[in-house]
């Protein structure tokens, strides 16, 4: 005999097909979680753990209310938990035994559908790893909308590449396939603790991957797709794939397409450059205010800011695509009526993407298609709007398709005030069917009875306070109050007695229950088969709905990107091909909003890849250095993703890749120091930027000692100069530096401009040509607060500092110059060594001859 209930033994057994997720089995109306499940929930949800009677021994327990899952789902969800969703599948009152019981549905990060749990202005992606001998495949989807892509990385840094795809696409769930977890490539270089990553169960081989892609999309082959030549490619798709035919238990209808995007088709941001940029969020509060994204970010649909996101994250590299979205808000910038309608109609317009997606699921309800009825309606008037058009790109978004039909089959058939649920009736407009219709009246004939009824029974029983009453758990009932007691008839039978009043039933009131509640039940089931109907016929529109969403959120983009340079005063950028970066009245586009009281300093930057390709750029600390440079990277990626920029002017040439080396930040939890921090993302620069990079580099060299962090400084600008021979911006504190741009053609040299009183120092903002000879440290960290005999002691240890000599100069000023003027033994015995055959030791050992001579 087994030791546990029937029920338990049942909840075992679906268990068992579902052990890494927290299963919520429906009992009546609760969702209850027993045993390892049972205590988990309770300690992250905070309910009360209790027991149950399991047979042979108690079985631990929680549970919540079914209509409050929408409560507790988000929590267990947000900390990456899986929830299996267990129904009753069997109407209990025909169960001859235990009601039997299904998983409808698993739930994890990557698959969440619902609004409530849903940023309606950020995707919600799954992502899929796979590799195949020296290719990764990575996929990535959002089942919410249906966007569906796929690439594949082949290169030396390939796990880099990886990575910077992984934090651009942030998945807030990412499968792995065996064969990556078990390749010593991945265990040797890991990702981190970045993002949620889940083991795939199934070994899929090549095969076997793109028999399941073709079977999804409905093909016998998949070359019109071309994923016919991807492997590994195709290895990730069809994990996603499979992964969501598993969970989703539907037909997955509106995921009908996969694109095959490269990774070059795009300028290409690192993790560090987004991070340093703040481009989609703060470095410290990791939130969208007062990130670029926050500023350019005026779109008035869930997904016209979704895409707005996309754009920002995947500049265009192509001039002509990149000029066509400039035509398209140079077209609304001159029209304001053309803006300001357009920005009106998109206003009312719902999240077709996500109803799209929810009318391919089985989570569709009567509001969702009032919702999607609604937003088609004003698909014509977008039409007509942009009929007029000049640009290539609103004339396009124009030729969209305004889904009459659909419009037409939901608006004969939905009821304008349908409930949210589809069980509960309600739901059907009158007209539409006439079985529905009888039902209905029979409905309205029934209050009509009760009325009538109610009123019959006081004039027999001379009753004044009798009333006739509905709920669930007693169905139809006659109340009265005690003091009327002696007046009931004897037909009257008794079914309740309450505190002041009794109810009863009458054999009537009995038949005519049997009669009305029937009806309802079956109008009930009449209905929700009906929309199903409805929804089944809707179907074969979704990629039409797909497109027209598509083309408004494009539209929602240019609306807000050309709105905000109204606003802002911004100019369209002439995009060049030459190597030049000109930006003349150059401005910080989050800085400047962020001032109140005073005004944005515009600067001018001037750039070639020949005579001013690399820019020294010295002068004080809190001086605007880091947001001169910083505006430069903005602006040229804005003119990428199609924005007008910040300046007065703007000639800008395409950049395969932005890479920014600023600011100071350690990695404890990977036992790296700041100073480490810096060398590793100053690695990846120099193994990865081009002669079309644009390279910001802030302070190398800080963290270490003089001599080496001066050293690295010195040999980091030579490489980039002389090797990579990318645009750079290079701020630093180390002022030997500057003479390079008298030995290097092609350096210059900037500096941060600075009004000096007798007891102030005014910092102007003002970037300048030439070179600077103090940082004003002090007076910086006067400006923070330090105490005054600090700042004073300070001063003290400067001048004595300055003014030491030979021997008993103080070390941090005692720096190998190789700059001085006039004849230098030092760089006279350099250039008889052959640098290349140095080893380490010997270099070394060369160093500290050299530091001997210059103590002497």
């Amino acid at each position: 005999m087994s030791k546990f209930t029937p029920m338990i033994e049942q909840y075992l057994e679906v268990k068992a097909n579902h052990q890494d997720a927290i299963l919520f089995f429906r009992l009546g109306d609760f969702y209850e979680m027993f045993f390892e499940d049972a205590i988990l929930a309770a300690r992250e949800l905070e309910i009360v753990l209790t027991s149950r009677d399991g047979g042979q021994q108690k079985v631990p327990m929680c549970g919540i209310p079914y209509h409050a899952v929408n409560n507790y789902l988000p929590r267990l969800i947000s900390r990456g938990y899986k929830v299996a969703i267990c129904e009753q599948v069997e109407d209990p009152k025909q169960a001859t035994g235990i009601v039997k019981r299904e998983v409808i549905r698993i739930i994890s990060p990557g698959t969440i559908i619902e609004d409530f749990m849903l940023d309606e202005g950020a995707n919600n992606y799954l992502a899929a790893v796979d590799m195949d001998e020296e290719m990764i495949g990575f996929a990535y989807i959002d089942i919410s909308t249906g966007e569906f892509q796929l690439t594949e990385i082949i290169s030396k840094n390939a796990m880099q590449d990886l990575h910077a795809e992984l934090q651009r696409v942030a998945p807030a769930e990412c499968l792995l396939s065996a064969r990556l977890t078990r390749n010593s490539l991945w265990e040797d270089k890991p990702l981190g603790n970045d993002f949620l990553f889940t083991s795939f169960p199934d070994d899929l081989d090549l095969e076997q991957s793109r028999q399941v892609l073709a079977d999804h999309f409905g093909v016998d082959c998949l070359d019109e797709w071309g994923i016919s030549g991807c492997h590994a490619g195709a290895l990730a798709a069809a994990m996603i794939v499979s992964f969501l035919y598993t969970t989703q238990k539907s037909r997955l209808l509106h995921i009908d397409n996969l694109q095959i995007y490269q990774t070059n088709d795009y300028m290409e941001l690192d993790s560090f450059t987004r991070r340093n940029l703040e481009l989609t969020s703060t470095i410290r509060l990791n939130r969208k205010e007062g990130s670029l994204l926050d500023i350019i970010d005026q779109c008035r649909t869930p997904m016209g800011k979704r895409n707005l996101r996309r754009w920002l994250e995947q500049p265009l590299m192509k001039m002509e695509a990149i000029n066509k979205r400039l035509d398209g808000i140079e077209e609304l910038l001159a029209n304001i009526g053309l803006r300001q309608s357009g920005r009106d109609i998109v206003n009312k317009i719902y999240d077709l993407e996500r109803l799209c997606g929810k009318l391919g699921s089985v989570l569709l309800n009567p509001r969702d298609l009032l919702a999607l009825k609604n937003s088609l309606a004003l698909l014509p008037a977008v039409k007509e709007l942009l009929q007029n058009s000049r640009s290539e790109i609103l004339t396009e978004i124009a030729d969209l398709d305004p889904l009459v039909e659909v419009h037409d089959i939901i608006d004969f058939a939905i009821d304008d005030e349908a409930p949210l649920t589809v069980r509960e009736g309600g739901i059907i407009k009158s007209g539409y069917r006439e079985d529905i219709d009888e039902l209905k009246a029979l409905g309205t004939q029934g209050k009509n009875f009760l009325l009538e009824y109610e009123n019959r029974e006081k004039a027999r029983t001379g009753i004044k306070y009798l009333k006739v009453s509905y709920n669930k758990v007693f169905g139809y009932y006659i109340e009265v109050s005690k003091s009327n007691l002696s007046m009931v008839p004897t037909d009257y039978i008794r079914k309740q007695t309450l505190v002041n009043t009794e109810r009863y039933i009458t054999e009537e009131l009995k038949k005519y229950e049997d009669k009305i509640l029937g009806a309802h039940e079956k109008l009930c089931t009449l209905e929700y088969d009906y929309f199903m109907e409805i929804k089944q016929k809707l179907e074969p529109y979704i990629p039409a709905i797909q497109a027209s969403s598509k083309a408004v959120s494009d539209l929602d983009c240019l609306l807000s990107l050309a709105q905000v340079a109204f606003l802002n005063d911004y100019v369209r950028p002439e995009l060049t091909r030459d190597g030049r970066l000109e930006i003349k009245a150059g401005r910080h586009p989050v800085v400047e909003k962020s001032l109140l009281n005073t005004r944005f300093v515009p600067n001018d930057i001037m750039m070639d890849s020949r005579d001013n390709r690399f820019a020294i750029i010295t002068g004080p600390n809190m001086g605007g250095k880091s947001t001169y440079m910083r505006q430069a990277a903005l602006i040229n990626i804005m003119a990428q993703i199609g924005s007008f920029v910040p300046a007065g002017e703007a000639r800008i040439s395409i950049v395969d890749r932005v890479f920014t080396r600023v600011g100071a930040a350690d990695d404890l939890s990977a036992g790296q120091s700041t100073f480490m921090v810096e060398m590793v993302e100053l690695a990846h620069i120099l193994n990865h930027a081009t002669a079309n990079s644009l390279i910001i580099l802030d302070e190398i060299g800080r963290g270490t000692s003089t001599y080496d962090g001066l050293s690295i400084a010195q040999a980091v600008s030579e490489y980039i100069h002389d090797k990579v021979k990318a645009r750079t911006l290079f701020a630093t504190h180390y002022h030997e530096l500057t003479r390079l741009a008298e030995e290097k053609k092609g350096i210059v040299n900037l500096s941060v401009s600075v009004m000096e009183s007798v007891d102030t120092v005014t910092f102007l903002k003002k970037v300048l040509p030439g070179k600077a000879d103090k940082s004003y440290g002090i007076h910086v960290a006067q400006m923070a607060g330090l105490p005054r005999t600090v700042i004073d002691r300070a001063y003290e240890v400067l001048t004595t500092l300055e003014n030491a000599e030979g021997p008993n100069r103080h070390p941090a000023v005692q720096q190998i110059s190789l700059f001085e003027e006039g004849p230098n033994e030092i760089l006279e015995e350099l250039d008889h060594l052959d640098l290349d055959s140095l080893s380490a030791r010997e270099a070394l050992m060369i160093l500290y001859s050299w530091k001997e001579k210059r103590r002497g």
